[in-house]
């Protein structure tokens, strides 16, 4: 393949999409992960071009009017997308890039990549997802409501994605990320070059 995969990784919150991709990170090298880009200060230890990107909001802003983000929005008076720019040179250099956004971001996502891969992680069931938020201790429990009312709303959106991963246990739902991975690699649109070879071959 001379053009590398866009995986975006998406679901409610507390269904853990975060801690599968740093899984699948940490096991498959070919794998890169999409730097963010955000107007917000850098925390401690945060590094520039690798934790985010930290943009100035009138840079940012600019950004937005060139069409220079595959996705943005809005947070806490602050500004988060994802660059088109670095994406796209990864892809281009080969290198399968993973994205782990919100479900919003994504159908923004759907839209400038339609061939990227969406999957969508499932908690095991609705009352393990209110659980594991519960089990943060760090929300209120009308904020804990409020996310369960969206991930109501967010779960009508699977039938816009290709797969979906059910997060029973991180090591099961790890290597079912990979097989969607290796799998995606053989569909037969992805290898032309190598088929116009056998194709040819006199």
């Amino acid at each position: 393949m001379s053009r590398g995969l866009l995986l975006v990784v998406s679901g409610p919150s507390g269904a853990g999409k975060g801690t599968i991709c740093k899984e699948i990170l940490a096991k498959r090298p070919d794998l890169q992960l999409s730097v963010s880009a955000t107007t917000r200060k850098p925390r401690e230890g945060e590094v520039d071009g690798k934790s985010y990107f930290f943009l100035q909001e009138e840079t940012f802003r600019n950004m937005i009017e060139q069409g220079e983000f595959i996705e943005w929005a809005s947070f806490c008076q602050n500004y988060y997308g994802t660059p088109k720019k670095a994406v796209e040179e990864q892809l281009k250099a080969g290198h399968d890039v993973i994205l782990e956004i919100e479900v919003q971001g994504a159908m923004q996502v759907r839209s400038k990549f339609p061939e990227a891969v969406f999957i969508f992680v499932l908690p095991p069931s609705i009352e393990e997802l209110k659980n594991r938020i519960i089990g943060r201790g760090t929300e209120a429990m009308h904020v804990i409501e409020e996310r369960m009312e969206r991930a109501k709303k967010e779960f009508e959106q699977i039938d816009k994605y290709n797969y979906i991963l059910l997060n029973d246990t991180v090591e099961a739902a790890t290597e079912r990320l990979s097989a969607i991975i290796d799998a995606e690699k053989l569909r037969i649109e992805r290898n032309e070059e190598t088929i116009k070879q056998f194709v040819n071959n006199k």
